[in-house]
């Protein structure tokens, strides 16, 4: 019963970085210019019209309205009168972004209502762990500690919000949730009672660890070549994608060329488990996603960012990263008998 709530937990988790991709693609970060509601609401509203100034109507303490080109909140619960008072409204001092577009708004609620509804799954699965107190107390302990870590995302999630969407805010965010979904595959591990047929070399196991620290570090580069394009995006408009990469900065080259890098040492863990008959068949997973993120990066550079194409790269990077991690597990917990130098 445990096991099959980390499951689900770790599945929820993906579909909030599905999500997410998908808020990036769109361009929707900005849909909901506060933090944890949306323009005030718990359910956001679906047209202009209901930002904007409404004589006789009852305003909600922290509702927010569109006056000017900026955000204004309602100081306490009242109803407005026939005209606009000041004195019953607060600037947003967040920041200054005010602009409703119905889409980005309701894509950016579904993400949020995504990752509340895995946190939701994390705390069940955190409750479920105390039945392994006696047997393996790290798992509980890893369990709350994941609850912990979701709620700290979250509130990563409202600092890139406030933030406007700052670069080294959303590398974090997205490295956060990488960690995450390490701790959910480690528990998974622990947690199964499947006997481990694998043997592993020490040559083997640090040349994984190497390839895994290389993909985080491309998953890093790869958010701020995103935050590029994002800016593309902002200067020329959608339907130009023929020019966001027209004249790329160092980053996009350097997140290209370190892409063969990662290949090329992902090959040689393919051609060490071939070889000393290692039987790690995950490998075979890990050299065909990396063939699949490699050719959706040259289909956005070459055909101009097909759809789907941008959230099915981060997508991607982050299921490589999460097999290449339940490997290690299974590399780290391999007979004694069986390592060598």
């Amino acid at each position: 019963m445990y096991r099959k709530s980390v499951k689900i937990a770790l599945v929820l988790v993906y579909l909030v970085i599905i999500a997410g991709a998908v808020v990036r693609m769109t361009g929707s970060g900005m849909g909901c210019p506060d933090w944890p509601k949306c323009f005030g609401y718990y359910i956001p509203p679906t047209e202009e019209s209901e930002l904007l100034f409404q004589p006789q109507k009852e305003y909600r303490e922290g509702q927010v309205i569109i006056v000017d080109e900026s955000l204004k909140m309602a100081a306490s619960d009242f109803t407005s009168s026939a005209e606009y008072n000041p004195e019953n409204w607060e600037n947003y001092t967040k920041h200054d972004y005010a602009i409703f577009n119905p889409i980005h708004t309701w894509v950016e609620y579904i993400n949020r209502l995504a990752g509340a509804l895995a946190g939701f799954a994390v705390l069940i699965m955190a409750v479920l762990s105390f039945r392994k107190w006696k047997s393996k107390k790290r798992i509980p302990l890893l369990s709350w500690l994941t609850v912990f870590l979701m709620g700290f995302q979250a509130w990563l999630g409202a600092t890139v919000v406030y933030s406007v969407l700052a670069p080294a805010k959303i590398t974090i965010h997205m490295l956060m949730a990488l960690l995450i979904v390490a701790i959910l595959l480690y528990l998974i591990y622990i947690s199964s009672e499947k006997n481990r047929e694998h043997f592993s070399k020490n040559s083997f196991k640090n040349l994984l660890i190497f390839a895994i620290i290389l993909t985080l570090v491309q998953v890093a580069i790869g958010t701020q070549v995103r935050h590029f394009i994002d800016e593309q995006v902002r200067s020329l408009g959608y339907g130009t994608e023929d020019l966001w990469l027209q004249n790329p900065n160092f980053t996009f080259y350097f997140h290209r060329s370190f892409s063969l890098l990662v290949l090329l040492i992902n090959f040689l863990l393919w051609w060490q488990n071939r070889k000393f008959g290692l039987n790690f068949s995950k490998i075979n997973w890990i050299v065909f996603l990396i063939l699949c993120e490699i050719a959706t990066g040259i289909a956005m550079f070459n055909f101009h960012f097909p759809y789907l194409s941008q959230p099915l790269h981060l997508v991607i990077a982050s299921l490589f990263f999460g097999v290449q991690f339940y490997m290690l597990m299974e590399c780290l917990h391999a007979p004694k008998n069986y390592k060598s130098s």
